[in-house]
């Protein structure tokens, strides 16, 4: 059997392939754990400065694998302690000072779109579509979605898609806020090749410069609500120190200061 997830680092950026494409990589037990053992790896690696999350096949993620929860999954027990082990993943990468860029063609649902928000940028393709479903087969959200999902829409758009079995267009995903960009055009692989290449671009994009100033712009944005206002702008200030005195800013700044000076 072929490995569930996919990981490799090459030149800064790591990419995190979901590989279970005949389920639409939906998570079942081999695939949480090796989600969670491999986003704390991730974002503990100093050689890392981007982060790039994609799925193999048609879809990017269904959420939890419903057949597998009715065949073999195990009891209620089971089903808590799963999702826990894959929440720790989504903390992993929401937490971190790691930017993470989503390449999401095909479909995204259930838990799927808590997979998609756990990413600071997301790129789907024009076909793409995004639903919740959980009621359709009686269950509630999870994967981060009640919290990712509201944050994202807000929480009136965030309960509609929670309380009908809509399914948003490409379109409407980046109206709501649930994506950045729609790419691509032609057949499905076509516009799945187009998602990944835009999304390797902004992982690059990011490497290219100051990937520690976007890391951090990112962790403040993230852990903003453990803060009060004034908290949040006493963070403002530590970071921003913390950058200035950093080899990555000064050389920057003085790069600035001198083609300024130029003109």
């Amino acid at each position: 059997m072929s490995e569930p997830l996919l990981y490799r680092v090459e030149d800064g950026l790591a990419r995190i392939t979901l590989n279970r494409p005949q389920r639409l990589n939906a998570f079942n037990a081999e695939l949480a754990h090796a989600w969670a053992e491999t986003t704390a790896a991730a974002v503990a690696d100093s050689a890392v400065g981007a982060i790039l999350i994609e799925g193999e096949g048609r879809a990017f993620c269904a959420g939890g694998d419903v057949i597998d929860m009715a065949t073999g999954m195990g009891g209620p027990d089971e089903i808590e302690r799963l999702a826990q082990v894959i929440h720790s993943g989504i903390s992993s990468l929401v937490s971190s000072s790691v930017p993470v860029v989503a390449a999401a063609h095909g479909t995204t649902a259930g838990g799927g779109l808590g997979i998609l928000l756990a990413s600071d940028y997301a790129v789907v393709g024009s076909d793409s579509r995004f639903g919740s479903l959980y009621a359709n087969v009686g269950l509630t959200p999870d994967l981060s979605v009640s919290a990712q999902l509201a944050a994202a829409v807000g929480e009136r758009r965030a309960l509609q898609l929670l309380l009908t079995d809509r399914m948003l267009t490409a379109e409407e995903g980046v109206e709501w806020g649930i994506a950045a960009e729609a790419v691509g055009e032609g057949d499905a692989p076509a516009i799945a090749a187009a998602v990944r290449a835009r999304a390797e671009e902004i992982a690059r994009f990011w490497l290219s410069g100051a990937f520690g100033a976007y890391g951090q712009a990112k962790r403040l944005v993230r852990s903003r609500p453990e803060r009060s206002f004034a908290g949040q702008l006493d963070e403002e200030a530590r970071s921003i120190a913390a950058a200035f005195s950093g080899a990555e800013a000064q050389g920057l700044i003085a790069a600035f200061a001198q083609r300024s000076a130029a003109r």
